[in-house]
């Protein structure tokens, strides 16, 4: 027996002093990660490009500075998330407090916690932020057009809308926030600005008390979005719709003239493989995607170049792509439609441009124009992929189904009732996570210290190794576990030492 007791705690002295090891040990591993990362993100991988951080360790110490760059953000249609009042705060400590390497990840939150900053957000503003109005104008670009006016566009025409303005700001300090004309697709500016405002109107042709608004094309005369793809083609037209990603550009910043890398970074509570079994492992960050749908249209009246997507701004609508993105945010397109399939996609966007102007009308109080609460921009290209393809591959969807009950409505809500979702801290698939990267070249990632971890992480999918991390129960049972073989160790060695006496 004392043999037994002996051996107990014995194993419980070893077992502590192994724990107390593999507590220091995880330190050091990941004070060595954090180093090593800071490190990776110091140089840009792209000429005439930079971090963030490299922009800030210049000019964070000039008076009033960060303030103005703050002040600057939560603008750009493709920024893909929104600051709520704790991310700016968390930015701005990041740069007072010179945590470089924080900045390059900011803000490394999972989706979870961002939602649960955006609710809290609604609870404490939201009767606040009601409009004394309810404009529809607000919501959704319709250009020259009306909803109190029966009227006819003739596209057979040349547009009127004039060529493009790039909006570029200057922030001092040879700082500018916006980016310049696309070269291939700002001369295409006239005509898909109408293009895009006549998609917007033809969609709400089904609101209440609208009047009704047609298109005509080469003797064709419309009343929808899908019919319009429908005369385009039979007007012999080329008619392109594809599924696109990027990474979102949360700042749309250039210093002395290079372009400055801003991704927003999620905690996609995948595990990074680490080199060693006692290393611990840290968690896959990922840059936050911009997912829409552009429309191309060639043809011998029109040639114009439409995206769809629900902006920042709170516009689920067709919208003019012609400024020229940052090379680092890359591009992909995951899925391209042609024929009858490109016009039923069409035809679910018009479908989904009512559906959000339905619901701005009825919920203005949402803060931040209802980003996160409505969804952002990956919710409405998962539901259609999801139909067109039956599978979905984009990770973030944010959307709370509880908002979308307009009788009006019912394909749209269907559709975003059947999408995953990522409000309730349960990990995203890692085919999602990976669906969502620009590229499926992984190798071509030029963010600093991305490459590396999707790469190590895709392969251990591949394999079938790829690990999440440990969800809140799951800690604390490790927890409990952990103290209770304390407990056990110190009983059995002082039941030992009572042996002895």
């Amino acid at each position: 027996m004392r043999r037994i007791f002996r051996g107990m705690a014995l194993a419980g002295r070893v077992a502590f002093a192994r724990s107390v090891a593999f507590i220091r040990g995880g330190a050091f591993v990941v004070v060595s990660c954090t180093l090593m990362a800071a490190q990776t993100m110091a140089a840009p991988t792209l000429p005439n490009t930079l971090p963030l951080s490299q922009m800030m360790r210049e000019l964070s110490a000039q008076p009033g500075f960060t303030e103005k760059l703050l002040a600057a953000i939560n603008g750009g249609q493709k920024a893909g998330a929104v600051l709520t009042p704790k991310l700016f705060d968390l930015l701005r400590n990041l740069i007072l407090g010179k945590d470089w390497s924080g900045l390059d990840r900011f803000p490394g939150w999972t989706i979870g916690r961002v939602n649960g900053t955006v609710d809290l957000g609604t609870r404490i503003f939201g009767e606040k932020l009601k409009p004394a109005t309810r404009a529809l104008a607000q919501w959704v670009t319709l250009g020259p057009y009306t909803l109190e006016a029966a009227e006819t566009e003739n596209l057979d025409k040349p547009s009127d809308r004039g060529q493009l303005k790039a909006e570029i700001t200057d922030l001092g300090a040879e700082v500018t926030r916006g980016d310049g004309p696309d070269p291939k697709l700002a001369p295409l500016h006239a005509e898909s600005q109408r293009l895009a405002e006549v998609l917007n109107r033809l969609s709400l042709n089904g609101l209440d008390d609208a009047q009704h608004f047609v298109a005509t094309i080469g003797g064709h005369t419309v009343h929808t979005p899908e019919e319009l793809i429908d005369a385009l083609a039979a007007s012999g037209h080329r008619i392109t719709v594809s599924d696109v990603r990027y990474f979102a550009n949360f700042g749309h910043f250039h210093y002395k003239g290079q372009d400055v890398m801003m991704p927003f970074f999620l905690d996609s509570q995948l595990l990074v493989p680490a080199d060693h079994w006692w290393q611990r492992r840290r968690h896959l960050l990922v840059p936050v995607a911009h997912a829409e749908y552009e429309l191309m249209v060639e043809g011998p009246r029109l040639h114009a170049d439409v995206t769809f997507y629900f902006g920042i701004d709170g516009r689920a609508e067709f919208r003019t792509n012609d400024l020229l993105n940052q090379p680092w945010v890359m591009g992909r397109h995951a899925h391209e439609y042609a024929g009858a399939q490109a016009r039923e996609v069409i035809r679910l966007l018009g479908g989904f441009t009512a559906a959000y102007a339905r619901l701005h009308l009825a919920n203005p109080q949402l803060p931040f124009a209802g980003y996160y609460t409505l969804g952002v921009c990956q919710d409405v290209v998962s539901a259609i992929e999801l139909k067109m393809t039956g599978k979905t591959t984009l990770f973030p969807n944010t959307a709370q189904i509880e908002f979308f009950n307009d009788a009006k409505d019912a394909e749209v809500n269907a559709l975003m009732a059947a999408i995953p979702k990522d409000r309730d801290g349960v990990a995203p698939s890692p085919e999602r996570v990976f669906g969502s990267l620009p590229t499926a070249d992984f190798s071509t990632i030029t963010v600093p210290g991305l490459r590396e971890d999707v790469q190590r992480s895709y392969a251990a999918h591949q394999r079938g190794e790829l690990t999440r991390s440990p969800g809140v129960w799951q800690w604390i049972l490790e927890g409990i576990a952990f103290i209770a073989s304390i407990i056990l160790s110190l009983w059995g060695y002082r039941r030992y030492q009572k042996m002895q006496e």
